[in-house]
């Protein structure tokens, strides 16, 4: 036999109702946090891995055809190819 107790029936309630509200202000964090980052990434005009790599991919491209276009204008003479120094 199950007897009802209003103080464990209220109790319950108000854990309930403790649990969405640190559930909802989680979430409220999370958007803060994500919106402060977008921000921060436009401020400072960074760019995305895959923009970045894209671009890289150009750029080696072109960098090869102005060698070889380079290496015929010299008669079929070029130097040696140095690597890119990321060193600085």
């Amino acid at each position: 036999m199950q007897t009802k107790n209003p103080f464990l029936d209220e109790f319950a309630k108000a854990v309930e109702g403790a649990m969405s509200l640190a559930t909802s202000a989680g979430e409220e964090a999370k958007t803060a946090m994500r919106a402060q980052a977008d921000r921060l990434a436009t401020e400072l005009d960074l760019v995305r891995r895959d923009e970045f790599e894209a671009l890289k991919a150009v750029l080696t491209a072109e960098i090869a055809s102005l060698r070889a276009e380079l290496a015929q204008s010299r008669g079929g003479f070029a130097p040696a190819a140095r690597p890119v120094d990321d060193a600085g």
